[in-house]
């Protein structure tokens, strides 16, 4: 009976160790899962804010495009009276000269081959 009772007690004894080690290794630790915890919290809050920051900088965009297509849409059915034209005068019709079969122009001057 007394080797079963040394065999009980060498296990005990080897699990308080254990638990003693790691216990005091994991207190060590410990304020590394509350620095995580920290730092989990902050990065929600500022992902938060940046999302509010983006929709708001979206929504001001989606606004600006719709101006400028309902501007568009606008100065596209004024009539062209209305319109300034950046050149009143009207183009130059061009003139050509009639050539001859053999690449030569009615002018004489001779055509590029």
């Amino acid at each position: 009976m007394l080797e079963k009772g040394d065999g009980i007690m060498s296990t005990y004894v080897g699990a308080v160790e254990n638990f003693r080690k790691s216990a005091t290794t994991f207190m060590q630790h410990v304020d590394l899962l509350s620095q995580a915890r920290d730092a989990y919290q902050q990065a929600l809050t500022a992902s938060a804010e940046l999302r509010t920051v983006l929709d708001a900088g979206d929504e001001n965009l989606r606004s600006l495009m719709a101006q400028m297509e309902q501007a568009l849409s606008l100065h596209m059915t004024k009539p062209a009276i209305d319109r300034p034209t950046l050149d009143k005068k009207k183009p130059e019709p061009v003139k050509a000269e009639p050539t001859k079969a053999n690449g030569e122009s009615a002018g004489g001057v001779r055509a590029f081959p």
